[in-house]
């Protein structure tokens, strides 16, 4: 159970960066493009269309990392202290309405990025990009997602799960 949580861990945290990076390019690309338009004159057809796959893929990838770090929306007005049976029962409440949300998603994210694949389909836009590529964000963030939420119930639930774990921020 250890070395899944730790992959999940290492997965999330991979994917985190990933995400982290292409936020970073985005707005290198766009303040590319605000200079070719604004001061050359000369606007490019490919920076909205790249920003926007970039943050279809950046935001699914992050998901996973948000999770880990405990950096998702949480509420703690009925069960604030760490490690009560309430607070397990709520989170894993929570952690598997995440989980079925994935695999729902990973299940029809798969079969449309298959079908995108099979049938060669492309982007509606100048560039015809193939749609698999960004179909593929849907499955691949989700999954990842869905490896994290399994990682945290496990963590969750095992004997010393009432302290924070080292490298973690929240409980």
């Amino acid at each position: 159970m250890d070395g899944f949580v730790r992959i999940a861990d290492w997965l999330s945290e991979l994917t985190g960066r990933i995400a982290a990076w292409i936020f970073f390019a985005i707005g290198f690309i766009i303040t590319y493009e605000v200079v070719m338009r604004y001061v050359f004159v000369a606007p490019t057809i490919w920076v909205d269309e790249m920003a926007r796959i970039g943050q279809i893929w950046a935001a699914y990838l992050a998901a996973a990392f948000t999770l880990k770090h405990r950096e998702m929306v949480v509420i703690d007005i009925a069960f604030k202290t760490p490690g009560t049976l309430g607070r397990r029962l709520t989170e894993t409440f929570s952690l598997c309405v995440i989980g079925l949300f994935c695999f729902v998603t990973v299940y029809y994210g798969f079969e449309l990025w298959l079908r995108a694949t099979l049938r060669g389909h492309t982007t509606d836009t100048y560039l015809a990009l193939p749609r698999w590529f960004t179909d593929a964000s849907i499955w691949v963030g989700f999954g990842v997602l869905a490896l994290q939420v399994v990682a945290e119930l496990i963590r969750l639930w095992r004997p010393a799960s009432n302290e924070t774990a080292p490298g973690r921020t929240g409980p």
